[in-house]
Order: structure tokens, then C-alpha cells, then sequence
């Protein structure tokens, strides 16, 4: 089970986890890989830690709720297929039963299933929707657990294992139960355009929810247009060193009966704005009160949003002179043209690694605090090299410069350092329209 954040406001639960890779695609590892590295890939099972199961009326049938699985692996330069998810249900005696969606074939005791979960995924999506119920008879804080094997064709040796598998605790219980229901990815959006969230709050609990809370996060490439006089609102801070969002906290009275279904008072929409690229709206859903919500799994969810848009990334380098001896003020700029942000809104790692290998015949007495040493395979030792991060996001018409100090130990006529900008993960901005930008020259003691 995994999951992943960006800070504390974009965490995600273990069913909306997403495994740590980019929304990015193409993004991968920022220091370079040489060919000859052995590449690696991983399977992990994505389960709850524990799900609730209400309790039976008396004379009656519990109400079926879900258990939502499916498997995720790490490595995007392999395909994975034919995901096989076995599912053990019979630690569930005499506290639960299941109920198997199509997908899944039981075995002859119907307590174990092997489920087809077809191709694998980098971010995790529900792929096997079991329903579980407390059995008749089952009594309150009544528990047993569901446990987890999987397998999957690809990878480097063409076969995947998932290593290990959280079980899942069922408890019976009683209570109010709030979800929100899970958005699909949008992908290729216009700037400009207007989407609305598809929003809905259903009580899978037996008991009323006497009102909610609800929080929102859009990150900087969204507005949140449609405004809730229950709510209040948090601008994005564009000057700060956090992503930047908007950031919204409500509290409705509305009350929602069990097995119902409410919706907000009037469609949520957000504005797809001009800087968009990669984006993401979450939202958490609480019951109002002293109210425990009995499966937490199902409460926050997050809907990214992919704009057709674009962000030039460019590196500019410097000229510097001096003695042997002297200490010369030298370096790079980095800037993001536009027209829009781009941030890693799943991971939370820096957006890019700017790699400067320093002129020849000088040595770095000061660097800057978000740079450090580095080694590639092929380095020449005798070449300084260094890596330099941005924060987690680069604003469009971001400017920023990184000042080195150099030594020049010897005086070399025309010497030549390199600047370039790649992902913190991978090969290429898959966002960027000029790619000849993204390198430069830093020159100690030009001849002209």
C-alpha cells in the first residue's frame, strides 16, 4: 500500500493513493542514469488498512459496502499487463462476507478469488470493486482481515511479484459514513475552458449525518470559480516557497440520511486558466460534530487535470575574467516563459535538476543553498559538477539566478562550462516548445 503527497493538504488516503510517480509524464529521476545501469520496476498492491462493515438490524441484512483494490508499479519505462490479484476473504468468518464483481473468479470454498485487473497502471485506480457486509449475528468491534497476493507480466525479467501486502481489517461497526465519488482524469483540457466537478456526497453508514464539512485544494493552474457563502477562501500565494493554491473550507447543515446521496447547492466549477498544465483539485469530506466517520478511505479524493498547454524552460549562461588565482563571480540563470506553471502535484519532488559542469581550471568556493555536488558515469573527475534544484513548481515569467563563486586555478583561454535543464526524472520536458533553451555555455576568460 502506498501512497503519496504534496505537503499535508494534497495526502492522499490508501484507496486514492497514487504510487510516487509524476503527473508529469515523461518525468522521472533527476540525477542521470548511465545505459548501462540495470533498470528495476516494482508491483504493489493498493488496499485499504481497514474498511468498516455496519452492522446488521436486527431481523434484517446488513447493507453491502465497498472495498475498492487494485495493483500499481514504479518503473514507466516498462509495460505492465495481465495483473493477477488473488483475494483472501476467509479470515472474514463468521464477521463478513463478500460479494465478487465479474472480474473476479472464486475458488470452490468462495472465500478466495484470483481477480483480473488487466493492465497495470503508474497511479493507482480502482480496478477490483469488492462489496463486503457484516454477517447476521455479528456483533459490534467484530473483526477479521482480507489478505493480498499479485503477480503481473513485464518488468525487467518479464514477470512481476508483489513483495508485500497490507492486510485489510474489516470491523463491524455502527455510524455515519460520508464518501465522495471518485472523478475521471481529464486529460488534453483547453485553457479557458470551464470544467465542472462532478460532485456528490453519499452515506454508505446506518446512521444520519446531521451535516458536513468540506475542504478544497486547486492548485495554481485552476480557479475555483462557483464560491459557497459556507465557505471561505485562501488565495494562492505565488511569492512563497509552497505550491500555491487555492484553498477553501466550508461547513453545509445538510443532513444525509443513510443510503443517501446529496449534491452542493449549486454545481462546482473551475476555471481552467491560461497557466494551467498539470493540475489538481482535492477535496475531504467530514461529518459535522462529534461524529467519527466509520471508514476514512473514501473521504478525500483528488481529480487531476492535464491542460493542452505549454511552459518554456531555458537556462542562460555567463562571462566571467580573471587571474590565476582570483575568485570570479560566475553562474547561470534559469526561467520558466510560459505561458504556464508546471509542478510536480503528485510526488512533490522539485520540477527540474539544472546540471552545471564547471569551466576548466577553476574550482567552486561557494555555491548556492539549493545546489550540491554531483558525479554522472562518464564524468571527467577533473571537471567540477554540480546539481541545482528548483522548488516543487516554476511560476511562469520565473526568474531566477544561481551565483557561483570560482577559483580559477589556472588561466584557460575560452574555458567552457555547461548549464542544462532536465527533468528532476527522466529525459525530456514532454511540455516544453524549444528545447534549444534548455542549455548554455558559462565561459571563464573569453578571447573575445
Amino acid at each position: 500500500m502506498s501512497s503519496v503527497s504534496v505537503g499535508r493538504v494534497l495526502r492522499r488516503g490508501a484507496c486514492a493513493g497514487a504510487v510516487g510517480a509524476l503527473a508529469v509524464a515523461g518525468l522521472g529521476s533527476g540525477a542521470a542514469v548511465a545505459d548501462d545501469v540495470p533498470q528495476t520496476d516494482s508491483l504493489a498492491i493498493q488496499s485499504p488498512y481497514d474498511v468498516a462493515a455496519t452492522v446488521a438490524p436486527d431481523g434484517g441484512v446488513a447493507q453491502y459496502r465497498p472495498l475498492a483494490l487494485g495493483l500499481t508499479h514504479s518503473n514507466a519505462g516498462f509495460t505492465v499487463t495481465d495483473g493477477r490479484l488473488t483475494v483472501d476473504a476467509s479470515g472474514l468468518a463468521g464477521v463478513a462476507e463478500v460479494a465478487w464483481p465479474d472480474n473476479c473468479t472464486p475458488e470452490d470454498s468462495g472465500t478466495v478469488a484470483v481477480c483480473d485487473t488487466g493492465d497495470v497502471p503508474i497511479r493507482y485506480s480502482a480496478q477490483v470493486r469488492l462489496k463486503v457486509r457484516a454477517v447476521a449475528g455479528a456483533a459490534i468491534g467484530a473483526q477479521g482481515a482480507v489478505k493480498y497476493s499479485a503477480e503481473a507480466t513485464g518488468g525487467p525479467d518479464g514477470t512481476l511479484v508483489a513483495l508485500r501486502s497490507d492486510d485489510t481489517t474489516v470491523t463491524v461497526g455502527s455510524g455515519v459514513d460520508l464518501g465522495i465519488s471518485a472523478p475521471q482524469d481529464a486529460t488534453g483540457v483547453e485553457p479557458g475552458t470551464s470544467l465542472t466537478a462532478p460532485y456528490a456526497i453519499t452515506n454508505t453508514g446506518n446512521e444520519t449525518a446531521h451535516g458536513f464539512s468540506l475542504s478544497m485544494w486547486a492548485t495554481y493552474g485552476l480557479d475555483i470559480t462557483t464560491r459557497y457563502p459556507q465557505c471561505t477562501y485562501t488565495e494562492p500565494d505565488v511569492n512563497g516557497t509552497l505550491m500555491p493554491m487555492t484553498y477553501a473550507t466550508c461547513s453545509f447543515d445538510t443532513d444525509v440520511a443513510p443510503g443517501a446521496t446529496v449534491e452542493l447547492p449549486e454545481p462546482l466549477l473551475l476555471a481552467v486558466t491560461s497557466r494551467a498544465l498539470y493540475d489538481r483539485f482535492d477535496d475531504d469530506v467530514e461529518p459535522l460534530g462529534d461524529v467519527t466517520d466509520l471508514d476514512s478511505s473514501d473521504n478525500s479524493r483528488s481529480w487531476h487535470i492535464n491542460a493542452d498547454n505549454t511552459a518554456d524552460f531555458a537556462v542562460y549562461g555567463t562571462e566571467a575574467s580573471g587571474a590565476a588565482g582570483d575568485t570570479v563571480t560566475s553562474g547561470f540563470r534559469f526561467a520558466n516563459h510560459g505561458p504556464a506553471w508546471a509542478g510536480d502535484v503528485s510526488a512533490g519532488d522539485p520540477i527540474t535538476t539544472i546540471d552545471f559542469y564547471l569551466p576548466e581550471g577553476t574550482t567552486a568556493t561557494s555555491v548556492p543553498k539549493t545546489c550540491h555536488t554531483a558525479w554522472t558515469s562518464g564524468d571527467d573527475p577533473t571537471i567540477g559538477h554540480y546539481a541545482c534544484t528548483l522548488p516543487t513548481w516554476a511560476k511562469p515569467d520565473l526568474d531566477v539566478s544561481f551565483p557561483f563563486q570560482l577559483r580559477v586555478d589556472r588561466v584557460v583561454p575560452d574555458a567552457t562550462g555547461h548549464v542544462v535543464t532536465q527533468p528532476y526524472a527522466g529525459t525530456s520536458f514532454p511540455f516544453d516548445p524549444n528545447t534549444e533553451n534548455n542549455s548554455a555555455e558559462v565561459i571563464v576568460n573569453p578571447s573575445a
